[in-house]
């Protein structure tokens, strides 16, 4: 067994009751406190492959998992901007930190469209005690990425959930496994599985050139029995207007947001070390034409991503108190031009930080790679291509973008 294909056996354990957030400003200001304590060991846990398991344990009691629990049952219920700037922040000190609770929210929001009261009474409580949530979502076996071979069977007891998924980010951190599984009606369905379930089986086999640490691996689920309140209706919240879709979206604009905000500001540090080149006259790299001339379209493109950033969070909370099909379909559009965008800049921000770093920037103690490493892997969730053409699809020809998580 290589050493990507280790069988997690630890069960995380739910602590003392985790600082509950109150506040926008809040949540923004222990963000930055994290993002500073993150940053400490990043690039030696990127090489070494080191799970943060300590630093996932600090972020969940900290109160920033639980700080999209609607008010009615304790929580913040932060905006989506804050939301996106959290993720960004920790995003820049380690992208594959950043990435982690982002299935967790997705869940959430899952569960605050389509989940009972008691169910959202139960798993909301749990959250706001520090209770985190994976995710086992794709399927790696099946011919395209629609099709789900993970099914949901009744029993007298409740229901009993068998398959295989992969891609599995924060499940080896979490206290709950929500599943994606289909009934014999083909219905989908969310499954909130306990992490301590007989049957189930967490394997660390991702193997991934960046977003290293993320423990992206697989999940398998024989015979698990799950009780009948832990499963909500998944389908439902795509066949109906909701901002399940434009949430996941804007999260991951956020991860990359944040890899290239962070890629930029270590630009800076490393062209004020380096050598000018050595036809540009000038004495200091600082003041090498072509130099700047490189940073100054580093700074608008990173600036722009986080506008639109910005201005497609306050598109998701314009809609929140009264989603619609045309005020849902105007958050997508704005999520997949931020999105669309985020993924052109991280990649091309973290390019020219090794380039313009020069030879330097290549060593590996400084792991300056890390940055388009972690961008180039999670840029692959979604094609950009697509948001395009969705985009152009709306402006052309009047028609609305598809409800799904992936736009």
């Amino acid at each position: 067994m290589s050493s990507f294909q280790n069988i997690v056996t630890s069960q995380p354990q739910l602590l003392t009751q985790a600082h509950v957030i109150q506040t926008d400003a809040e949540a923004l200001a222990i963000a930055k406190k994290l993002a500073e304590q993150f940053k400490l060991n990043a690039v030696k846990r990127d090489a070494e492959r080191i799970l943060p398991y300590e630093e996932i344990e600090a972020y969940s009691q900290s109160g920033l998992w639980a700080i999209t629990v609607p008010k009615a049952f304790g929580g913040a219920d932060v905006s989506s901007y804050t939301v996106a700037q959290v993720i960004a922040l920790i995003s820049g000190v380690d992208g594959s930190i950043g990435q982690i609770p982002q299935n967790h929210f997705y869940a959430l929001e899952v569960l605050r469209n389509t989940g009972t009261p008691e169910q959202k009474q139960k798993l909301y409580a749990e959250v706001l005690k520090g209770a985190r949530f994976g995710n086992a979502l794709a399927e790696f076996k099946t011919k395209t990425a629609a099709v789900k071979h993970s099914t949901l069977h009744k029993t007298q007891d409740g229901y009993e959930v068998n398959g295989e998924k992969f891609y599995c980010t924060g499940s080896i951190f979490a206290h709950r496994i929500p599943t994606l599984v289909k009934d014999q009606h083909d219905r989908e369905f969310l499954a909130f599985i306990p992490r301590q379930s007989p049957g189930l089986e967490l394997i660390d086999d991702w193997s991934g050139f960046g977003q290293r640490t993320t423990g992206s691996g697989t999940v398998k689920f024989h015979q698990v029995a799950v009780s009948a309140e832990d499963v909500i209706e998944f389908d439902r919240a795509f066949t109906q207007p909701t901002l399940v879709g434009p949430f996941a979206q804007i999260m991951h604009a956020a991860i990359e947001t944040g890899i290239a905000r962070a890629a930029f500001e270590e630009t800076l540090i490393h062209v004020r070390q380096a050598r000018p080149w050595i036809d540009s006259g000038v004495t200091q790299a600082v003041d090498d034409p072509l130099t700047q001339y490189e940073l100054g379209r580093m700074i608008a493109d990173v600036r722009a991503s986080e506008v639109l950033l910005k201005q497609a969070a306050r598109s998701i909370d314009a809609a929140k108190p009264n989603p619609t099909e045309e005020n849902i379909a105007q958050a997508s559009l704005d999520v997949a031009k931020a999105r669309a965008h985020s993924t052109e800049t991280a990649l091309k921000t973290s390019s020219k930080l090794i380039e313009l770093a020069g030879s330097r920037g290549s060593q590996r103690e400084d792991g300056l790679d890390r940055f388009w490493r972690n961008a180039r892997v999670h840029t692959l969730h979604d094609a950009s291509r697509w948001k395009y053409y969705f985009i152009a699809n709306a402006f052309l020809n009047g028609l609305r973008p598809p409800r799904r998580g992936t736009l």
